[in-house]
């Protein structure tokens, strides 16, 4: 898989200038409809472990979420732990990946929020603009926003709301009964209900969908450590 970035800048920024970045480039996000139902979805997951970041990605085939291919990639990690610049801290180890790819996904998902944040502009919508593929997240917690209760019944679904503003920033959405919800929210090139349903369709037993499950799987059976990459703890 081959991209060049749409809105290309340096990574290695103070996180004044991140912001910066960050407020410019939300102006760019667009949510609109996928072109077409899509027929293969990738998730990503990226998992810091001392000084090594490792970004897995995993493509599978829809409606049947079949593993079409997959990718791993690690790197220093590139940028400290600072609320709100996730994607300076992951996407240089993310892009990487994707262009090790030998199939493009219609469609990304990742294990971060789109525009469920404080300048509307989390990992996903960053990703998004710069490769110009729809992208959205599934984060495991609300980064902002509040929502009301949800039925304990599987695909109850509620709008996530920015408290200071009341705007729609995502939805929790319960993936199996009786389990706590996802947060789903847009990140570029796809509307909040597809994304939704999205989600419900890569759900099939575990709260987690199957794209994001099973790449944050090949990065916990597959890691970086003291020079070697380790297998399920044992290093090759």
């Amino acid at each position: 898989m081959r991209f060049v970035l749409l809105h290309p800048h340096r990574w290695n920024l103070t996180p004044a200038d991140a912001i910066s970045i960050q407020c410019a480039l939300a102006a760019e996000v667009r949510q609109k409809p996928l072109p077409a139902a899509p027929r293969t979805i990738a998730g990503i997951d990226v998992s810091i472990r001392g000084e090594v970041a490792q970004a897995a990605v995993v493509v599978l085939r829809l409606p049947e979420l079949t593993v079409i291919d997959s990718a791993i990639q690690y790197a220093d990690v590139p940028y400290p732990y600072v609320p709100g610049l996730l994607s300076f801290r992951e996407m240089p180890v993310i892009l990487p990946a994707l262009e090790q790819l030998r199939i493009t996904p219609e469609v990304l998902m990742t294990d971060a929020h789109g525009i469920c944040h404080p300048r509307r502009f989390g990992l996903a919508c960053h990703l998004g603009i710069q490769i110009g593929i729809p992208t959205f997240g599934v984060a495991k917690n609300p980064y902002i926003g509040t929502f009301e209760d949800l039925r304990p019944s599987k695909s109850h679904q509620v709008a996530l709301l920015d408290a200071k503003t009341g705007d729609v920033v995502g939805a929790a959405v319960r993936t199996r009964s009786h389990v706590r919800p996802v947060f789903v929210s847009v990140g570029h090139g796809i509307t909040l209900t597809e994304a939704v349903n999205l989600t419900l369709a890569c759900s099939p037993r575990y709260r987690i969908p199957e794209p994001t499950r099973l790449a944050h799987l090949l990065s916990r059976d597959r890691f970086y450590m003291d020079g070697k990459i380790h297998t399920r703890g044992r290093p090759t």
